[in-house]
């Protein structure tokens, strides 16, 4: 339980950065960008986030150790939008909730659904002993459509280098709703880092569908072809010029694999980024890198309820989840260095 709670309102936030909260080991402050975005900067002795509390909650930067976390990207700040690849600069988003993924041309949403760029109904903070907790609350609702509400929320510790990012999701309607959720975390990408995790890796499989945003080139096709016969594979980022466009792989049903999953890209000065979740939440996971000279990603997993290649592929895998009326999930990610 929280031991004390501020409920903020959007005209708190302006141009002029403004500490909330202070203590001995972390401070919250507000402010705005130029383009209007509202946004939260928590610090600890050894790091910052910067989290957009009324854009899908977005973790817009994060930092330890000098370290920036965050992918290579074009945008100075983000935007006011409802599609996230008008703002695609952020560590992380909320990708789903009723639709996910790369839509095929047959699906009705846009990249990654509706949650990305959500428009926040609230947003408060929590705290206690052990941090600050950003918390968050939107209702979605459609007249002869669904009805949810998303609660996510993303904590900093005391003295820690990782943050707890959750979600949860309740169907408000009295019919069945479906639901994808992906925890998507976007990497920098370091040279010669190692990617590691506690399942095979012959669990991964390379993606074979193309989606709408990547226009293959010769060299990526032949590439594509070593790593599907095995005559290539990626455990460490050394060949930039190979993931350009996007390489992407697949990990399924990693329950039967371990109960809690860790995976690892270890730096070359010895320091590691991981991502840890439950496999009861979060069965499959994605690997994302990309290198070019506008983008750099090396995402080692984006944990997942289902491969996100949009709705219809997920309903026709059957991985596409169902919430009962008045049934509520949760889901949570641990990620940071180490």
């Amino acid at each position: 339980m929280p031991t004390g709670m501020i409920e903020l309102q959007r005209d708190y936030f302006t141009e002029n950065s403004k500490i909330i909260f202070r203590n001995e080991e972390m401070t919250a402050s507000l402010f705005s960008y130029p383009s209007g975005v509202e946004a939260i900067e928590l610090k600890n002795s050894l790091g910052g986030m910067v989290v957009l509390p009324y854009l899908g909650q977005m973790i817009w930067d994060l930092e330890f150790d000098n370290t920036d976390l965050k992918m290579k990207n074009m945008f100075s700040q983000p935007k006011k939008t409802a599609s996230i690849i008008d703002t695609y600069g952020c560590f992380a988003f909320h990708s789903g909730l009723i639709r996910n993924g790369c839509p095929e041309p047959e699906d009705d949403h846009g990249l990654h659904g509706e949650m990305p760029c959500a428009d926040m109904d609230r947003a408060w903070l929590e705290i206690n002993d052990e941090g600050i907790k950003i918390c968050g609350e939107a209702e979605y609702v459609k007249g002869f459509g669904h009805h949810y509400l998303a609660r996510p929320s993303v904590k900093m510790f005391n003295r820690e280098t990782f943050i707890e990012i959750s979600m949860k999701v309740k169907n408000l309607s009295g019919t069945e709703m479906p639901l994808q959720y992906m925890c998507h975390t976007n990497y920098a990408y370091v040279e010669n880092a190692v990617m590691k995790q506690n399942i095979p890796d012959s669990a991964f499989k390379l993606r074979e569908s193309v989606p709408g945003h990547v226009k293959p080139t010769g060299q990526w096709m032949i590439y594509n072809k070593k790593l599907i016969c095995g005559d290539e594979r990626i455990a460490a980022l050394n060949k930039p010029e190979m993931y350009d466009p996007e390489i992407v792989f697949f990990a399924d049903k990693l329950n039967q694999y371990q109960e809690e999953a860790e995976f690892e890209m270890v730096l070359p000065d010895g320091t590691a980024f991981f991502t840890r979740f439950s496999t009861a939440e979060l069965n499959y996971a994605t690997r994302w890198i990309l290198h070019n000279r506008d983008q750099q990603v090396g995402a080692f997993v984006l944990p997942a309820t289902c491969r996100p290649e949009g709705f219809l592929a997920a309903e026709r895998s059957g991985t596409l989840l169902k919430l009962e009326s008045g049934e509520e999930r949760s889901f949570t990610v641990v990620t940071g260095k180490k």
